[in-house]
């Protein structure tokens, strides 16, 4: 029933008006522990979608721990006490004696950066620079590795889940929040309540030395074996003068390959209590009896001792415009940022409409650029707002004969055009149209409710979701001329110019 409200609500999108926060039936209720508890019944299909959101993301990181957040999102696949072992008392000494070795390494691996300061080698990472003690000690290492690895019951979370016949077990880390989620069936839900709850209560970082290792493959397969990878790092890194923004969320390489469990445990208990976690149930369940069970598994789970602490630096304006240009062995292209808002902020909701203007096959860049002139085989723009601060790409990939610089000033000239003229009233509604059609369809399945109330819940709370049709209705033609004036301007742009890099 709820997807048919929702196809009846497109077709009378005009006549109805925004979406309002009520229409959606929310249920949110807190544990006396402060986790927080939101719930949707539809009972349209027999499935749950099931997931939690830890307000915890690469933001909340220092330099020396980047890429623990994202760290995290693997090692909490890795069991519990009673999830993912065969002998959890062999495993906990296990533990205990890779932590010991890793001590002395972290000795040897001061000695090697004291000489890599003083000119004396030239790479850490050299296994010839190394000690025969430091040879030893990661020998022994990885003796102990291997001999936990021979107790574990690989992937045991996941096949419990299967068995019971769930699907879509997954979790991913962004700059401001880390979410785990997945699909049960109706009469589930205590399964999911008593795995997830013994994940945060009984975690066991179990591999946590030889899981850094599986994350700096990651990151050498998604950012240093791909043709831009390291220039968009570097891009990033320029954009963001202050803000903890500027890291990769993966983390940079010297701090993944250092990173100890001591800082683990206090990050796991400072970011992963209940009252930094939301919990989020969309489908068939009965709400009085959901709460019920969820209260019995999360409810005795200590809280912090305090809440955890906020992120204070604050985006200085940018002192001017600035440029990075690279030679790489890909598509030549242009991007342009400007530092916009958060989220939550009054003028996002202008901005998206902005950016729906722009972007798209109708949108008037691909117009511009691509069909009409023909110097772009793509062009477009983008938001991306979150909890601190936002960024809008401005971007096009020259046709053959032009140039990413030719591309870069049409660009910006179809952006100076709304600063002076404004948009039509018709583009505008029909944008409105387009933007109102894609938040109802957000909310159509249980899955992508879900996700957006989690979205929403890592940048403010799920309120600001629903609230979001509202926001973009009230829109005008002066709001979309106001924020394009204050917000583009040279002195809060970063060009990114990538040239081909030539043939040897």
């Amino acid at each position: 029933m709820a997807s048919l409200r929702i196809r009846f609500a497109l077709a009378v999108l005009g006549s109805l008006g925004p979406l309002q926060a009520q229409d959606i039936p929310v249920i949110e209720r807190t544990l006396p522990n402060g986790m927080r508890i939101l719930m949707v019944e539809r009972h349209d299909e027999p499935t749950i979608s099931c997931g939690w959101v830890a307000r915890v993301g690469s933001a909340d990181e220092r330099p020396g721990i980047t890429g623990i957040a994202h760290l995290f999102e693997h090692m909490m696949f890795k069991g519990t006490k009673v999830i993912g072992t065969r002998d959890a008392t062999r495993d906990a000494e296990l533990n205990a004696l890779q932590d010991r070795t890793m001590e002395e390494v972290r000795k040897e691996l001061d000695q090697l950066r004291e000489k890599l300061r003083r000119g004396e080698i030239a790479d850490i990472n050299d296994p010839r620079v190394r000690s025969p003690r430091h040879q030893q000690l990661l020998a022994e290492l990885d003796r102990l590795v291997r001999e936990q690895r021979g107790l574990i019951v690989k992937d045991e979370l996941d096949k419990v889940y299967k068995q019971a016949g769930a699907t879509g077990l997954n979790a991913n880390t962004t700059t401001d929040r880390t979410f785990f989620h997945i699909d049960v069936p109706a009469n589930k839900l205590e399964l999911w309540a008593w795995l997830e709850s013994d994940r945060l209560r009984n975690a066991v970082f179990r591999e946590f030395y030889s899981e850094r290792d599986v994350v700096l493959e990651e990151r050498r397969m998604r950012v240093e074996a791909t043709p831009t990878g390291k220039v968009e790092e570097t891009f990033n890194a320029m954009i963001w003068q202050a803000h903890p923004y500027s890291w990769p969320v993966i983390g940079w390489p010297s701090d993944i390959a250092t990173v100890t469990r001591d800082q683990a445990d206090y990050f796991f208990s400072t970011y992963y209590a209940p009252n930094n976690i939301t919990a989020i149930l969309v489908g068939d369940f009965r709400t009085e009896e959901a709460f019920a069970t969820v209260q019995k598994y999360f409810g005795g789970i200590p809280a912090h001792a305090g809440a955890p602490p906020k992120v204070t630096t604050l985006e200085p304006p940018q002192g001017a415009e600035q440029r990075l240009v690279a030679n790489a062995d890909a598509m030549p292209r242009v991007q342009c940022v400007h530092k916009v808002v958060s989220s939550v902020h009054k003028d996002a909701a202008a901005l998206d409409v902005l950016s729906s203007i722009l972007n798209g096959r109708s949108g008037r860049l691909n117009r511009e650029l691509v069909i009409r002139r023909r110097v772009a085989v793509y062009a477009g723009a983008g938001l991306r707002a979150m909890k601190a601060g936002g960024l809008f790409y401005l971007g096009g990939t020259p046709a053959p004969g032009h140039t990413p610089e030719e591309v870069e000033g049409l660009l910006i000239q179809e952006v100076e055009r709304i600063q002076k003229e404004g948009v039509t009233e018709p583009e505008l509604q029909k944008v409105k149209n387009q933007v109102q059609a894609g938040t109802y369809a957000r909310m159509e399945s249980n899955a992508e409710l879900r996700d957006q109330l989690a979205e929403a819940e890592g940048a403010g709370t799920y309120k600001d979701f629903l609230d979001e049709p509202a926001h973009l209705s009230a829109v005008t033609r002066a709001d979309v001329q106001r924020v394009a004036q204050q917000y583009f301007v040279p002195e809060n742009r970063t060009t990114l110019v990538v040239r081909r890099k030539e043939a040897k």
